[in-house]
């Protein structure tokens, strides 16, 4: 079993903010209106907070949902210094996806690093489909755009088990 203690400080923040950093992916990929921030970051909230009160998806998942849920409710930004800028925001984010496979790929059981891949990529696909994109007053407005969907393909690849 994997637990906090199988990693370092910084490394277990990086964990931690992984669902979002993946939510933030599908809201660059793509930006709306603050309205579908809203419901984009509330899926991934949502998403944290079912692992955290359902449990059962590996001790990693439980122990990283729960501290988040923890945090947050004493108002700890979960992405806490993690702010990429610029045009390279996108290659950032994917980088520290990435970087966030590996670690799970090194340390965690098979078993966990494939649920906390699993995790990220059910994160992401639920922010994708909070909020249509596009259209005019709703019409002809469309559950995943075209961005989103490179974005939830570039996931994918990078979620892969690490070698």
């Amino acid at each position: 079993m994997t637990s906090k203690a199988d990693f370092s400080e910084e490394e277990w923040a990086r964990l931690k903010r992984a669902p979002f950093v993946a939510g933030m992916a599908i809201s660059l990929a793509d930006p709306g209106g603050p309205i579908e921030a809203v419901k984009e970051s509330t899926a991934i909230l949502k998403t944290v907070r079912e692992a955290a009160e359902s449990g059962g998806r590996g001790e990693l998942i439980d122990a990283l949902s729960q501290e988040v849920i923890g945090e947050m409710r004493q108002r700890k930004n979960p992405l806490h210094d993690f702010r990429p800028k610029g045009a390279l925001a996108g290659q950032e984010i994917l980088g520290e996806i990435t970087e966030a496979n590996r670690l799970v790929s090194e340390k965690a059981t098979p078993e966990e690093a494939e649920a906390f891949r699993e995790w990220l990529k059910t994160a992401a696909q639920k922010a994708a489909n909070a909020a249509k994109e596009g259209g005019f007053m709703g019409f002809r407005a469309e559950r995943v755009s075209e961005g989103e969907q490179r974005m939830l393909d570039k996931l994918a690849e990078v979620l892969t088990p690490a070698a």
